[in-house]
C-alpha cells in the first residue's frame, strides 16, 4: 500500500445517511483543509476500533471532525492523505527522553565531545523519534537547554521532530545523581543545576522557568549512571522537594522525580511531585501511597535489556552495570505490582539509555509484566495527555484536539508490537512520514 495525497484549498464536506461516525458540518467543513483517511481507527477514549474514518483537520492543525468515510463527501480542493488499509492511533508519547544524548556514548566516552555537540544530536534523535510515531516528548534533563533549543528550532519550521516539553537542567543535591561526578576535586565546579537548601531549590525552579523550561525534574534518589552514589539513596530533602514542588506548580509547571529508593518516591509523593521516574524498588506502601496521592508513576521497563546486552562496549562503567543488574528485575516486578494495584501509568523510555527510535519496543515488555495493550496504548497516549495537562491538545484522536496520528499495520489491540513499526506520521495535520 502506498499513501495518495490529493491536494486542493478549502474543505466540503456533507456526511450523507446515518452510516457517519460524526456528521461533518458546513461550519466546521469552511475552516479545514485536509482529510484523512483509512480503514480504521484506535479511540483511546472508548477502547473501541472505529471503521472507516474520514478526519477533517483545520488551517490551525486540529480535527475539525470525523465522519464516516463510506458517507461522507469532500470538494476535489481538498487535501487527502489517504493511508489505506492502515490502523491509525493519536500520536504517541513518551514522557521520558534525553534528546541531547546517546546511548552508544557512554562514561567518560562523553568527554571527548565538545559541549555544543550534544545539541546537534539532538537535532537528529528528534527526527528519530517523531519517525517512531512519538509527535509529543518530556525531555527530562539537558544541559545548557539544549531541548528548549531543540524546541524552538521544530516549532519556527527549522528542524523536524515532536511536540517538546523541555525541563532545561535537572536539579539535584551536591555530589548526588545529578551533580556531574567521576572527576577529581582539582576539576570541581558547582553544576547550575545544583540545590542544597529549599532556598536554592526556589531560585533555580524560577530560573529555569525564565529560560524556557516547561517541566521540573528533580534528582530524589541515586542513580545507575552516576558514579560514587548509592542507586536507593535519597539525596533531597523532603522540604526541598516540597519548595520545587510548590515553587513549579505556582508557576504552572509540572514535577518529575527521578527516583529508584522506596525512601525517595514516598517522599516525592508526599511533597506533591507530579510524576515519578523510574521507582525501581517501590514498595507496597509507596504504590499504596501513589494511589491514594493519584501520583503517576512512570517506568522505563525495556531498557534494562540494552543496557546489560551492550555492557561495557559503549563506555558504561562497570559500576553502573552492577547498579542495573540489582534493580532491573526488581523495576519490572515493581511495575507488575504497580498496575495490579491500580497506580496511574504513563509511558516512558528514557531514551538516550538506549538508541532514540526503539521507544516502540517498551510496550511489549509493559504488556509482559501485566498491562493489557490497550492500558499500554492509553499509558503512552491518554494518560500522557493527562498528565501533561495537555488533554485538550495531544493524546486522543477527538475534535479539537492536533492532528497528531500514526499509522500501522494491523491491529495494535491484538498485537501491541505492530507499534515497533510505524508506517506514517501525521503531525498537525501534516505527513511527514510515509512508508
Amino acid at each position: 500500500m502506498q499513501s495518495s495525497v490529493k491536494f486542493g484549498g478549502f474543505l466540503r464536506a456533507i456526511a450523507l445517511g446515518a452510516g457517519a461516525v460524526f456528521a461533518a458540518s458546513a461550519a466546521q467543513a469552511d475552516g479545514g483543509q485536509t482529510v484523512i483517511t483509512a480503514a480504521r481507527y484506535v479511540d483511546v477514549l472508548t477502547g473501541k476500533t472505529v471503521e472507516h474514518p474520514a478526519i477533517f483537520v483545520g488551517a490551525d492543525g486540529r480535527i475539525a471532525s470525523i465522519a464516516d468515510a463510506r458517507t461522507v463527501r469532500w470538494g476535489s480542493d481538498v487535501k487527502q492523505i489517504d493511508l489505506g488499509d492502515r490502523t491509525l492511533l493519536p500520536g504517541l508519547i513518551d514522557m521520558h527522553v534525553h534528546l541531547t544524548s546517546l546511548a552508544e556514548v557512554g562514561g567518560y566516552q562523553g568527554l571527548r565531545y565538545t559541549d555544543s555537540f550534544w545539541t546537534v544530536v539532538g537535532v537528529a534523535n528528534a527526527k528519530k523519534i517523531l519517525d517512531a510515531g512519538f509527535t509529543t516528548v518530556r525531555n527530562l534533563g539537558s544541559a545548557d537547554f539544549g531541548d528548549v533549543g531543540l524546541k524552538q528550532a521544530i516549532e519556527g519550521g527549522h528542524i523536524t521532530g515532536p511536540r517538546i516539553i523541555p525541563a532545561g537542567w535537572a536539579l539535584g543535591a551536591t555530589g548526588g545523581h545529578c551533580d556531574s561526578g567521576g572527576l577529581p576535586p582539582s576539576m570541581d565546579r558547582k553544576q547550575p543545576s545544583i540545590v542544597d537548601s529549599p532556598e536554592e531549590a526556589r531560585a533555580k525552579v524560577r530560573w529555569l522557568h525564565k529560560y524556557g523550561a516547561r517541566a521540573i525534574k528533580i534528582c530524589a534518589t541515586g542513580g545507575v549512571f552516576s558514579l560514587g552514589d548509592s542507586v536507593g539513596a535519597q539525596q533531597l530533602t523532603f522540604d526541598e522537594m516540597k519548595a520545587i514542588a510548590d515553587e513549579a506548580h505556582m508557576l504552572g509547571l509540572k514535577v518529575a522525580a527521578h527516583a529508584h529508593g522506596d525512601d525517595g518516591i514516598k517522599t516525592a509523593i508526599r511533597a506533591g511531585i507530579d510524576t515519578i521516574e523510574h521507582c525501581s524498588l517501590a514498595s507496597d506502601e509507596a504504590i499504596r501511597l501513589a494511589v491514594e496521592h493519584k501520583t503517576w508513576f512512570d517506568m522505563d521497563i525495556y531498557n534494562d535489556d540494552y543496557i546489560l546486552a551492550t555492557g561495557t562496549a559503549n563506555g558504561t562503567e562497570q559500576e553502573s552495570l552492577d547498579k542495573e543488574k540489582a534493580i532491573g528485575l526488581a523495576q519490572r516486578q515493581t511495575f507488575q505490582r504497580a498496575v495490579k494495584a491500580g497506580v496511574r501509568m504513563i509511558f516512558g523510555t528514557d531514551a538516550g539509555v538506549y538508541p532514540h527510535g526503539d521507544n516502540g519496543k517498551q510496550f511489549a515488555k509493559m504488556v509482559e509484566w501485566g498491562m493489557t495493550p490497550l492500558q499500554a496504548i492509553r499509558a503512552a497516549t491518554v494518560n500522557g495527555a493527562e498528565a501533561l495537562g495537555m488533554t485538550g491538545d495531544v493524546g486522543a484522536i477527538a475534535v479539537g484536539r492536533y492532528a497528531d496520528i500514526i499509522a500501522v499495520d494491523g491491529d495494535p489491540l491484538t498485537d501491541v508490537t505492530r507499534l515497533e513499526h510505524v508506517a506514517a506520521v501525521v503531525k498537525g495535520g501534516t505527513l511527514v512520514k510515509s512508508e
